[in-house]
């Protein structure tokens, strides 16, 4: 008997990840390597390489590649593009939310009045007396006699 037609599981399980089961043992794995070598290369190999929703699934989970039959390359690199084209869109509504919101913020918040800085009192800069010139004589007052 067929375990698929009996309802045991949702999809091949030779084709497809089980992303509860399989999929939470590769995160532990992820996890444990990367935390000892943060650039380590991780992938998977076989079938599950060309089913779109197991791409999808490793694109999430960090793997860095992707390897599957020549015949299920061409859906591979559809399913790596769609997840890419997908997480752009994600970002880009999230760049407009947070701006919508910000702009929102902005309009709501009341402006802060400042009030007038005082004046302060500034010494008022006294040009130097100029020294009369040399050779030149002050004129001297007459004397009554």
């Amino acid at each position: 008997m067929d375990q698929k037609k009996a309802g045991v599981f949702k999809h091949d399980p030779f084709q497809s990840l089980d992303q509860e089961g399989v999929g939470k043992l590769m995160k532990i794995g992820i996890e444990g390597g990367r935390s000892t070598r943060p650039n380590l290369k991780i992938g998977i190999c076989g079938e599950h390489g060309g089913d779109v929703s197991s791409v999808k699934f490793c694109h999430k989970i960090g793997l860095n590649y992707v390897s599957c039959s020549p015949y299920r390359v061409p859906i591979a690199r559809l399913a790596a593009a769609q997840v890419v084209v997908e997480e752009d869109e994600q970002k880009a509504s999230l760049v407009k939310a947070n701006a919508a919101l910000a702009k929102k913020r902005a309009v709501v918040a009341p402006k802060k009045k400042v009030a007038p800085a005082k004046k302060k009192a500034v010494a008022k800069k006294v040009a130097p007396k100029k020294k009369a010139a040399a050779g030149k004589k002050k004129p001297v007052a007459k004397r009554k006699k």
